[in-house]
């Protein structure tokens, strides 16, 4: 049985829709297929994330921050190009340092296979190999699509701040948060071993 706590080994290769992606950890000199990928997002898509991650300084500061070690970050790749990204955000010095914040990211292309829902799926394993409790996400009330996938995998409605966020347009928007408290993952993870949790 694989051990829970064990990191994860990457890259790991998943069948999603027709096509194979890989999934690998994001590394700092992936700058360039990164804003690539973000070019192609949807500029409502970005209020999912804290930052304006379509500004430049922000995918570097993003990158320099994977070897600090309050930020794992996922890529998913289909012909070497990034189609889905992900960071479990922590902070190691403050009284949540048993929570993360949780971003998904994919490509619309990519959208309605699954490819969101197992990213989240490997995210968790890497929590859990962090040794964290609980994660959250955020996302504007108007994403129904991505807040029913988050639903699914067990994430439950904590608060919606009104009008918290603005656009680029300058439209305020309501934000919704969801969590997870990830002991029933550990224990299924504990059960079937984290591969077969996961499918892969």
């Amino acid at each position: 049985m694989n051990d829970i706590h064990t990191p994860r080994a990457y890259p790991r290769k998943h069948l999603v829709g027709n096509a194979t992606v890989e999934v690998e950890l994001l590394q700092p000199s992936d700058g360039a297929d990164i804003a690539r990928f973000v070019q192609k997002l949807p500029t409502h898509d970005l209020l999912f994330v804290r930052r304006d991650v379509s500004h430049p300084k922000v995918v570097t500061a993003w990158l320099d921050a994977l070897g600090e070690g309050h930020i794992s970050s996922l890529a998913a790749r289909a012909d070497g190009e990034i189609v889905g990204c992900t960071a479990v955000v922590t902070d190691p010095r403050s009284w949540s340092r048993h929570v993360a914040e949780l971003r998904v990211m994919v490509s619309p292309a990519w959208r309605g296979l699954g490819l969101g829902r197992l990213l989240t799926q490997e995210c968790f394993a890497l929590a859990l190999g962090l040794g964290l409790e609980k994660l959250y996400v955020q996302m504007t009330v108007d994403q129904r699509s991505a807040i029913a996938v988050f639903e699914e995998l067990g994430f439950r409605a904590e608060a919606v701040l009104r009008d918290h966020v603005k656009d680029r347009d300058g439209t305020a928007c309501d934000l919704a948060i969801l969590s997870h408290h990830i002991a029933e993952v550990q224990s299924r993870f504990e059960v079937y071993g984290v591969a077969d949790a996961l499918g892969g």
